[in-house]
């Protein structure tokens, strides 16, 4: 055995002797903190699974942008429907991306190897004149997508079979004027979801029969503008676009009361939305909301250090 093949193995047994997770192990520091993404592309969602890649979404026209974090170069690895169907909040699970369709009131399936479409709903209850479908996340058999214009979730099998099932929210949360239900993730416990309202800047405990609790967060404080959620053991970090900063809150694991402990921005956020994590960084789409919105508009993701 050479030297560099006997220094690659220690390597690899001191990272798994420590706990660290292939992502961990691989992910240079020195990889690109900035990635260009097109110029008018207007991104919002993230998803990154095993591998080094990060998936956008564009609110234009759906398509899904694909970058290699480690050299920061991409490509549109998935046509969009078009022009009114955007690709807002994504999520992977195992060689598939589920995608919310915002103002088009879909979700769509698409196969991470060929970027076919393997499947679409359509997400739009009886009696409903707007919807937007704004995130997901998944669990052991469903994609539970969000509606921010109107109380219910959305629950799509993980194995494509059947019909999506509306499940109205009750409990706690009222929906009012503006962007309501938001991120959404899993608790701690993995027993029940947690949703953020947006214009009030509220956590919600949301049970997988809808019904929802509101999480105090110290006494009267609150996320505003929380957008993107996402959950590393019992912290939850919490995207407040328009304020440019992630917000770290520590919960019980039921998540039924939780702590803002910090609030840490960047310089590079620029109304930064969904967040994804690999290699100890935190990577987030700049949707630029509070910029005019042209054709040769520039758009970044960041990736910054998990705080």
């Amino acid at each position: 055995m050479s030297r560099r093949t006997l220094a690659i193995v220690i390597s690899t047994v001191l990272a798994v002797v420590a706990g660290a997770t292939p992502a961990a192990a691989h992910s240079p520091a020195r990889w690109p903190a900035t990635l260009a993404l097109p110029a008018g592309f207007q991104p919002e969602g993230i998803a990154i699974g095993e591998k080094p890649y990060a998936y956008f979404g564009s609110r234009v026209d759906g398509d899904i942008y694909r970058v290699h974090l480690r050299t920061g170069k991409g490509s549109v690895f998935s046509e969009g429907p078009g022009a009114g169907n955007p690709s807002l909040g994504l999520k992977i699970d195992d060689d598939r991306l589920f995608v919310a369709g915002g103002s088009a009131g879909n979700a769509r399936v698409v196969d991470l190897r060929s970027g076919r479409v393997l499947k679409s709903y359509t997400l739009k209850g009886a009696g409903t004149t707007s919807w937007f479908i704004n995130d997901v996340v998944l669990t052991r058999d469903a994609a539970w997508f969000t509606d921010s214009a109107n109380p219910v979730l959305w629950k799509v099998p993980l194995n494509l079979g059947g019909e999506p099932r509306a499940v109205p929210l009750t409990g706690d949360i009222e929906y009012t004027t503006g962007n309501n239900a938001n991120g959404i993730s899993r608790t701690p416990d993995g027993r029940a979801l947690i949703v953020v309202q947006s214009n009030l800047g509220k956590l919600f405990r949301v049970g997988y029969d809808g019904r929802s609790t509101e999480i105090t967060l110290n006494g009267a404080e609150t996320v505003e503008n929380g957008d993107g959620l996402w959950l590393r053991g019992t912290s939850l970090y919490v995207v407040q676009n328009r304020l440019n900063v992630i917000a770290k809150v520590s919960l019980d694991r039921h998540a039924t009361k939780g702590k803002v402990i910090s609030r840490t921005g960047n310089a590079s956020f620029d109304v930064p939305t969904t967040i994804a994590e690999y290699g100890q960084r935190f990577y987030l789409p700049n949707a630029r909301f509070t910029t005019p919105a042209e054709p040769t508009t520039t758009y970044t993701a960041v990736g910054v250090a998990i705080p």
